[in-house]
């Protein structure tokens, strides 16, 4: 058998013996080549049309993106926490300032309370299930909250106990208080014989005795309102503490205080002599109130 194959152009036909071995497995292979091809073409647009639209490029780009965003939105969570734990700091910085301060005014033991460490806390520890155990963000927000809430009272309350204590220090320093010269008590508050005429009089101090040249201190915080000679007291010392008491410190052997000078407790005002009348070397004290007189006595026994 042969077919002959007549082309279109001006060459000649061509014709392929079928009987020939060698060009029937040439026609095999290509009739073969042929429906492996048609097979392949159809398979490919077989998946084409079944398969979704481009899967596994949309894919991984939604889930970077919710990653993305989850690590924003804990990132934005921890800055806060760390913005709320420094005012945190600070109003803890502010609040053992507030109580060491407290400590001194209040003349609190040393130690007792120790703002430069960690109280003390314990006890057994309760075993609880990994969800119970487990704080939520939100509740651990919440808390911070709650405890600068508690800070924010603490420090108004501190800071009233404060000034209260400090409005009594004040006072306290105000007020005579002690001996303003070492020495002993020679003649007291009242009536006793004049130490010259030996006639009934009123004594209207009392007198310390004391070497000559001994400090004179002042017993509270005031001003100078007089330093001079006055009859009778010799060399004076007076000082007005503002809250109506004024002291006197007489028969001193030299002032140091000058008039208007700001003194305060346990200043050198100054030296004990026996200026004016006087028999020997001592200091008269004598406490106004109000200007009256009254007896020094329970002032200077009393302490700050």
């Amino acid at each position: 058998m042969q077919i002959i194959l007549v082309p279109r152009g001006h060459q000649g036909p061509k014709t392929l013996d079928l009987a020939c071995r060698r060009m029937r497995c040439k026609l095999a292979a290509m009739v073969v080549a042929g429906a492996v091809g048609i097979a392949g073409v159809g398979a490919g647009l077989a998946l084409a049309i079944a398969s979704p639209h481009r899967p596994a490029a949309t894919a991984p780009s939604d889930a970077d993106a919710r990653i993305a965003k989850v690590k924003a939105d804990a990132q934005r969570d921890i800055d806060a926490l760390a913005v709320k734990l420094g005012q945190l700091q600070a109003q803890s910085v502010r609040l053992n300032a507030l109580g060491e301060r407290l400590t001194q005014v209040g003349k609190l033991d040393d130690g007792e309370f120790n703002f430069n460490e960690d109280p003390g806390q314990g006890g057994p520890e309760l075993t609880v299930g990994k969800d119970e155990g487990a704080m939520a963000p939100a509740a651990l927000t919440q808390g911070i909250d709650d405890l600068a809430g508690q800070f924010d009272a603490q420090q108004a309350q501190l800071e009233a106990l404060n000034d209260l204590l400090l409005d009594r220090k004040i006072e306290s320093s105000l007020r005579p208080t002690g001996m303003p010269v070492q020495g002993y008590i020679s003649s007291f508050f009242g009536g006793r014989p004049d130490p010259f005429s030996g006639h009934s009089a009123r004594h209207t101090g009392i007198d310390i005795a004391a070497p000559t040249g001994t400090p004179v201190t002042a017993v509270a915080e005031g001003m100078v309102t007089f330093a001079g000679q006055r009859s009778g007291y010799g060399d004076v010392v007076e000082i007005d503490h503002g809250n109506g008491y004024m002291t006197r410190y007489a028969h001193n052997s030299k002032l140091v205080a000058t008039v208007g000078q700001r003194v305060h407790v346990g200043d050198v005002i100054a030296r004990a002599g026996s200026t004016g009348r006087s028999t020997g070397s001592h200091v008269h004290f004598e406490v106004w109130y109000h200007d009256r007189v009254v007896n020094p006595l329970a002032f200077v026994r009393s302490h700050r």
